[in-house]
């Protein structure tokens, strides 16, 4: 097996949250949410070349998987980790396109789960699909395919765009400039330099049918 890389992308006195990957034919970015000291972590997507993560685990207790949306490169690694651990899965409960024979939980918009003395919370950040959430824990923000450096994720439709500039800009710029962006593929970024970045697309005209993959500075 290709060796994947495992990174230490943020870290305060209660949590630490590791990258895996690049993973599959989509290079996926899977995340590890470990709270400092012991305890059960939590394991954030589950693509392809999911025995990376199960190697990055290293024998620890798994309390939760939470998949960031119902689009199948996030899910293909599910069986690998299902075959590791018995913990459930959770997803957005607005999400839709979701494999029922996965028994996934509902994750409703602000709620909170704790790993270790670390809170993590949903914020449903609808537009990539119906029920994408971005996870925030601490100074950091795992976004999913919601926000990437540069722009915001595919988009299906002008209108699903719209929902989802809606969804970055009154949910998430609404965070610390400082925060961290932790996004489904590629590298970081923060919420000041991505509103920077969105300023330019704002101050623009832009034609009525705008959707896909759409950059700010395009």
């Amino acid at each position: 097996m290709t060796q994947v890389a495992v990174t230490r992308v943020y870290g305060d006195a209660q949590v630490t949250v590791e990258l895996v990957g690049p993973l599959g034919p989509f290079a996926n970015n899977a995340y590890i949410v470990r709270p400092v000291g012991s305890g059960a972590v939590t394991v954030v997507d589950a693509p392809a070349g999911a025995e990376a993560i199960v190697t990055a685990l290293a024998g620890a207790a798994v309390e939760r998987i939470v998949v960031t949306h119902s689009h199948r490169d996030h899910w293909d690694g599910f069986g690998v980790l299902r075959a590791y651990t018995n913990a459930p899965v959770f997803a957005s409960e607005r999400e839709t396109e979701l494999d029922a024979s996965r028994g996934v939980q509902p994750l409703a918009d602000g709620a909170t789960f704790a790993v270790g003395g670390a809170q993590v919370e949903v914020l449903h950040t609808p537009g990539h699909t119906p029920g994408s959430i971005c996870l925030r824990v601490g100074g950091a923000l795992l976004t999913g395919d919601t926000l990437f450096p540069g722009g915001p994720g595919n988009s299906r439709s002008p209108e699903a765009l719209a929902q989802e500039i809606a969804s970055i800009t009154g949910r998430l710029f609404a965070l610390p400039d400082a925060t961290l962006v932790l996004p489904g593929h590629g590298a970081g970024t923060t919420i000041g330099a991505s509103r920077a970045e969105y300023a330019v697309f704002a101050a623009k005209a832009h034609a009525a049918e705008l959707h896909g993959d759409v950059l700010w500075a395009e």
